[in-house]
């Protein structure tokens, strides 16, 4: 299965300026995904779409090509990473190269393995589904969420739940925030990530973090300087 790696970048982040090439550990965010991509060696290429020259630079002294530059237009705070994957694989069908796969590595995910990458298409190889997209458990019964009632007092989001026993409620997931593995031909009809007839590939809590906030940069920096001090 011809396969493509697409990573976007973009250089606009405004509550961590410049998070997909801020250092962290000695190394550019983005290189993490880069490089894990590459060690993979399931794909034919690894290319990062961003509109800022200086992603570009770090991009490709990482390994990674980048054979456009993303237009202004779907580089703001309101394109859909959606819209940013189909503006790649139409320009790269557009310079003569189509792929039956393609897999969208975000740019920080610093805990994203090789493994998964590897697992991610042969399941995707092995079915006849469209997608293939990490997940994560929560760690509390989401049907005992809380919320903040304009008078200030808490009030449960799904009473019917208050007294239903932890062990009688389903178990709940949420996106890992690493990557995506996609049928190409699917994806481009329906121009949706996460497509109606997605697996699952379940990936530990303490390997997943989101990375939106300077809080959670602190939290993926205390995660990962735990797992390499226990590989000593």
């Amino acid at each position: 299965m011809k396969s493509v790696c697409v990573i976007p970048a973009r250089g606009g982040s405004k509550r961590i300026p410049y998070k997909n090439v801020k250092d962290f550990f000695g190394r550019p965010m983005i290189s993490y995904s880069i490089s894990a991509a590459l060690e993979s060696k399931v794909f034919d290429r690894v290319i990062v779409s961003t509109d800022d020259d200086q992603i570009r630079k770090v991009a490709i002294e990482c390994g990674a090509e980048v054979p456009f530059i993303r237009p202004l237009e779907i580089s703001d705070d309101f394109t859909p990473l959606a819209g940013v994957l189909s503006h790649s694989l139409k320009w790269l069908e557009a310079s003569g190269c189509s792929y039956e796969a393609v897999c969208c590595v975000l740019a920080t995910a610093p805990f994203v393995a090789v493994s998964d990458l590897q697992e991610g298409r042969r399941m995707l190889s092995a079915s006849s589904h469209s997608a293939v997209i990490p997940v994560t458990s929560f760690p509390f019964p989401i049907f005992r969420a809380l919320k903040i009632a304009p008078s200030g007092v808490l009030e449960m989001v799904w009473p019917e739940h208050e007294l239903t026993r932890s062990n009688d409620l389903p178990e709940t997931f949420h996106d890992a925030g690493q990557f995506y593995w996609l049928r190409v031909d699917s994806f481009l009809k329906s121009n949706r990530i996460y497509a109606k007839d997605a697996l699952p590939l379940i990936i530990p809590r303490w390997r997943v973090q989101d990375i939106d906030t300077l809080e959670d940069w602190s939290r993926a920096e205390r995660i990962y300087s735990s797992i390499q001090g226990g590989r000593q």
